[in-house]
């Protein structure tokens, strides 16, 4: 799964995921894309699932692109644990997402079957998405 090699900090706080995507909202690398439609955090066994999903559909055919890196620590304290006595320990990644990003793009298959497969993908995501093609 997806996790950064190094960090420079352990832990970071939780952060508020205001306004509209500036950056990644334009498909480069594919021909059709997974857009984002609303602001959430997407965790990297998340990513992960909806990878695979895409894949199994396409059937190892084109090429699939992930426009999203799990960089941002997620904290917890062992269940059945007092309150208090510091912040909980690192369990996983995250990938906070703004409005407009693009998350996924395929390309080198049929469009109907790329669409169809990323169809598959946003079932496995937290957050509203909608199906992009790219404008000739």
């Amino acid at each position: 799964m997806l996790s950064p090699k190094k960090v420079k900090f352990r832990k970071q706080q939780k952060g508020r995921i205001k306004g509209k995507a500036t950056r990644g909202t334009e498909i480069n690398f594919g021909d059709v894309g997974l857009k984002a439609l609303e602001p959430g955090k997407i965790t990297n066994q998340q990513i992960e699932a909806a990878r695979v999903a895409m894949m199994r559909h396409i059937k190892r055919g084109g090429k699939v692109f992930i426009r999203i890196f799990p960089d941002k620590p997620i904290t917890a304290k062992p269940a059945e644990t007092r309150q208090g006595k510091g912040k909980g320990s690192p369990v996983g990644w995250c990938c906070p997402v703004k409005p407009g990003k693009i998350l996924y793009e395929i390309k080198g298959v049929d469009i109907n079957l790329a669409k169809e497969a990323l169809k598959r993908a946003s079932y496995k995501l937290p957050i509203k998405t909608a199906i992009v093609e790219k404008e000739m």
